[in-house]
């Protein structure tokens, strides 16, 4: 996750229309779909979205640095069209209730759609990172960016040339291995021999 790019080198559309390109072939229950992309590459687009989102809270470091990048790509979930897919014939739930779902499927396939468009953006040669609007600031993203009251905010990803700039210091944490998230057979078990 990068957070700090070169301001005046700009993505390529290539680069952008490819990490959609990747983001649409995620997979989706009942091939819903259920996401959008906003894109927003100008200086006039990214400011309106910097200040919509941080209001006037003062730049601290991060900030700073994820303001660098010349590309965002807001990733906006779309529950109706789960609900309206999964009121079909095919699948038979007439009530269109969500509480059915056992987690919210539209945030969780836009997430793998995100995760497909940022691996493209690495393998461009791209820096990127994915990180989230804050539920304060919601509505005013919504107003100064035109998204519907439907949509909900996933996360947004940054894209850019990366710069030098200090490794996050959650970084000291490493890496947790297989041998403790990995279970074979019955949760705990971390050996898969038997």
């Amino acid at each position: 996750m990068i957070r700090r790019y070169d301001p005046d080198r700009p993505v390529p559309d290539e680069a952008v229309l490819a990490c959609l390109g990747a983001a649409i072939r995620a997979p989706s229950a009942g091939f819903s779909q259920g996401w959008d992309f906003l894109v927003l590459r100008s200086p006039e687009e990214r400011a309106t979205f910097w200040s919509a989102t941080t209001g006037d809270q003062p730049p601290d470091t991060w900030l700073a640095g994820m303001a660098t990048a010349p590309a965002l790509i807001l990733c906006l979930s779309d529950p109706e069209r789960y609900l309206e897919r999964y009121a079909q014939p095919d699948k038979g739930w007439t009530d269109r209730d969500p509480a059915r779902w056992p987690v919210p499927y539209w945030d969780v396939d836009t997430g793998m759609a995100a995760m497909l468009a940022l691996l493209t953006a690495v393998d461009a040669g791209l820096g990127a990172c994915f990180f989230g609007v804050p539920p304060t600031r919601h509505t005013e993203v919504r107003s100064a960016l035109g998204i519907p009251d439907d949509r909900r905010f996933v996360g947004v990803i940054s894209l850019g040339y990366a710069v030098p700039h200090p490794a996050s210091p959650s970084l000291a944490r490493g890496r947790r291995g297989l041998d403790e998230v990995a279970h074979w057979g019955r949760f705990g078990v971390h050996d898969p021999l038997p």
